[in-house]
């Protein structure tokens, strides 16, 4: 029985090696229920690892992880019962059409025949696959296939899905249409984990987000509180009419850690806004420059998870 009915996940110390290679280590995480829970990290940083383990595919070294109260460990066929999972490498079966694809993940996992059939016709029409559900999946472009994919994980209306890197090499219109799915997801009350490369994705559609590195987890919290976490971080981005020659005056600026030229912009790193913005309007009068623009602006979550994340020799 579960005894944490808010907890769609919860892991405990969980590990796991690759011969002498440490890929997670003893790890601890909770994901609520009904949250959108984005599982960061660079590559080789240990995110697949982890979904395979909770989602029953990996055994870990030591530890523990439950899916709504279920040990996915000592009860993978329960626990398998009530997720849907969406891998990083597309499996459709490519001789076997949209339609059949469907049918058979519905047989799988046990939902009847007339429910089955009911559930295929609307997940291909709401993902915009029901004029092609007669072909092989062959043909299907990629983004066709991963929108496929995804609807045969919910065939069974499962109440937590686990979806690895799910717009990853995708066309705009794909990425943003798998996007809207996942927050109309999340508004019927289902949990979302999900591992992605994409900062500014889990930005958009997070509600928490954890950052991996080397098999650790780094931090756990809400993007805007990971951000605010870096506000030392803050930055001036400028622009003048005339795009100043030389930028060797910026070094003489107090408290400017570090300049940027982003095309016709000035991107300035800085713990102190006012006094920036004060030498950056006595530097123009001098040298009879207008700006253009000038924006201040917080950190993003890229710059702290390049922060969290990058070899601590690094010069900050």
């Amino acid at each position: 029985m579960n005894e944490e009915p808010s907890l769609a996940v919860k892991v405990l110390n969980l590990t796991k090696f690759y011969e002498e290679t440490l890929a997670v280590d003893h790890i601890n995480f909770e994901v609520e229920k009904g949250e959108i829970f984005g599982f960061l990290g660079p590559n080789g940083a240990g995110k697949t690892t982890t979904i395979r383990i909770l989602t029953g595919i990996l055994t870990p070294d030591e530890g523990e992880a439950k899916i709504l109260g279920l040990d996915v460990i000592e009860d993978p066929l329960a626990a398998k019962q009530i997720m849907g999972v969406v891998p990083e490498v597309c499996n459709v079966y490519v001789d076997l059409s949209a339609w059949n694809n469907m049918i058979l993940m519905g047989k799988l996992y046990g939902v009847r025949k007339e429910a089955r059939e009911k559930e295929t016709r609307e997940l291909l029409q709401k993902f915009h696959l029901w004029p092609r559900k007669d072909e092989k999946t062959r043909k299907f472009s990629k983004g066709m296939k991963q929108r496929l994919i995804l609807a045969m994980s919910l065939i069974h209306d499962p109440d937590i899905l686990f979806l690895d890197e799910p717009t990853s090499g995708l066309d705009v219109q794909s990425s943003r249409m798998i996007r809207e799915i996942i927050q109309k997801l999340k508004l019927k009350g289902k949990t979302i984990f999900l591992t992605t490369h994409n900062i500014e994705e889990a930005n958009l559609i997070c509600d928490r987000v954890a950052i991996i590195n080397k098999g650790k987890i780094v931090a756990v919290d809400t993007p805007e509180k990971l951000k605010n976490a870096f506000q030392k971080t803050q930055s001036i981005e400028v622009a003048f009419d005339k795009i100043p020659s030389n930028t060797e005056w910026i070094r003489d600026i107090p408290r400017v850690n570090e300049c940027q030229r982003l095309g016709d912009k000035l991107r300035l790193y800085t713990t102190d806004l006012d006094g920036v913005i004060r030498e950056l309007t006595e530097y123009s009068e001098k040298n009879n420059l207008r700006f253009v623009s000038l924006n201040t602006l917080g950190p993003s979550l890229e710059e702290v998870f390049v922060r969290l994340t990058e070899n601590k020799e690094t010069n900050l």
